[in-house]
């Protein structure tokens, strides 16, 4: 049975988010072994220090001597056969303290380095779920939506776990999450977002058979790291 790692980035601990994660941890359980880090409650801190650059990184990975707080996050991922992710989008991508905890926790040397990476990962294997809220509506983050599309804001975080090996499965996403509905209109995103809680089980039971996303394989380029010209373009960010 698969090993999960849940990890929730919402400061309310009462927030839909927060009881989606919960939700996740719940069903993964039944399957096998699960850990869980809720950022904000763990007090997790993001940010990345002067003193810790890369060929620090890697020093500490050859005797594992990471932060203590770093140290566990890794030894959550190292297990993982699956990490789904729990967020809001916040202008635009992740709040910030998932993005500080992907920088101070793929850390160089232990999940990375120059010769493994992409295709030849040390994550390898694994696979990624994003599930996401959006305060906007579904035709707002589609295809010529006007905030942009959903994929696309998704594509820096997936690529960085990509860029170590995983595989990123199709992300679950619930619109028009906010709390400026009122009435008959709350009622509704109540009853909604009821629906995708109890649906949380059957996401987790299925994620080996949700489709993942396709990107360039390292083949693709050449050894200056330029896509060949005949292949595919999968993605505008790499075109």
């Amino acid at each position: 049975m698969p090993n999960h790692f849940i990890i929730s980035a919402h400061p309310n601990p009462k927030s839909f988010i927060g009881a989606w994660a919960s939700a996740s941890a719940r069903a993964a359980a039944e399957l096998g072994a699960v850990a869980v880090s809720d950022l904000y409650a763990m007090q997790f801190d993001p940010v990345e220090r002067a003193s810790n650059p890369l060929e620090t990184q890697y020093r500490a990975s050859a005797g594992s001597a990471w932060a203590d707080d770093v140290a566990l996050e890794i030894d959550k991922i190292r297990a993982a056969d699956v990490i789904v992710f729990h967020f809001p989008i916040w202008w635009f991508g992740a709040p910030a303290i998932l993005k500080g905890w992907l920088d101070r926790c793929l850390v160089h040397g232990g999940l990375h380095d120059v010769d493994h990476r992409f295709d030849r990962g040390f994550c390898r294997g694994k696979t990624a779920l994003f599930c996401v809220s959006t305060g906007a509506t579904e035709v707002e983050v589609g295809p010529a939506g006007k905030e942009g599309r959903l994929d696309l804001l998704l594509w820096p975080l997936a690529y960085t776990l990509r860029y170590c090996g995983f595989e990123i499965a199709d992300p679950v996403a619930v619109h028009g999450v906010h709390g400026y509905w009122e009435g008959a209109q709350k009622a509704a995103l109540e009853a909604r977002l009821t629906r995708v809680l109890d649906g949380q089980p059957a996401v987790i039971r299925t994620l080996a058979d949700r489709r993942r996303w396709r990107f360039n394989a390292d083949t693709d380029f050449d050894t200056a790291g330029q896509l060949h010209p005949d292949a595919e373009r999968i993605w505008p960010f790499i075109a």
